[in-house]
């Protein structure tokens, strides 16, 4: 069994941002499982399928994204999976626009929603996927976070999402090492 989270803030104002890609990655894996992540449960959305001959439960928590960590612990409680059996989805500022990043574990860098989830599980030993909402920003960070794409963006993270999705259903199908080593492609410098 596996437990694949996306990060993300609820609410319309947020639906379609940056700080979002999480939601938008389990929307586009439930869409891929033909399920609906609808369940209210462990102070998320949450929806279950089978894939690849294991449950796979897809969660959105609805505590706001700094506080991600609360619902996370109550879903590792009730189900009482290994910390490699959870997968988190989340935006990064530190990686360029339309990158997809997977790592076994870690620290939380500077994402506060990751720095809860650590907090609250007391590990950080559990499998991620950043994808990168970019390095070249400019200005107020919030702002910048919970604000929508630039029309010649929506191209880029409409690519990373997808191929975030295929990497979270890699990990459960493959195992972490085969997925991070179809979906870590280096970039080439010229």
């Amino acid at each position: 069994m596996y437990i694949i989270a996306g990060l993300g803030n609820p609410g319309k104002r947020y639906e379609h941002t940056r700080h979002n890609m999480g939601f938008l990655t389990i929307d586009k894996i439930a869409e891929e499982l033909k399920i609906k992540v609808d369940k209210i449960k462990f102070k998320a959305l949450v929806g279950e399928a089978n894939f690849s001959g294991q449950k796979v439960v897809l969660v959105k928590p609805q505590t706001y994204m700094n506080l991600s960590g609360q619902s996370l612990r109550e879903v590792m409680n009730f189900y009482k999976l290994p910390l490699e059996n959870l997968t988190v989805i989340y935006d990064d500022i530190d990686i360029r626009t339309g990158t997809i990043r997977i790592r076994k574990s870690g620290s939380a860098g500077t994402h506060n929603g990751m720095r809860n989830i650590i907090y609250n599980l007391a590990d950080d030993g559990f499998p991620r996927i950043r994808i990168g909402i970019g390095s070249e920003r400019r200005g107020d960070l919030a702002d910048f976070v919970t604000g929508g794409f630039a029309k010649e963006e929506v191209p880029l993270f409409e690519d990373a999402v997808m191929r975030a999705a295929k990497a979270a259903l890699a990990i459960v199908s493959d195992g972490i090492d085969k997925a991070m080593n179809e979906y870590n492609v280096r970039e080439k410098r010229g």
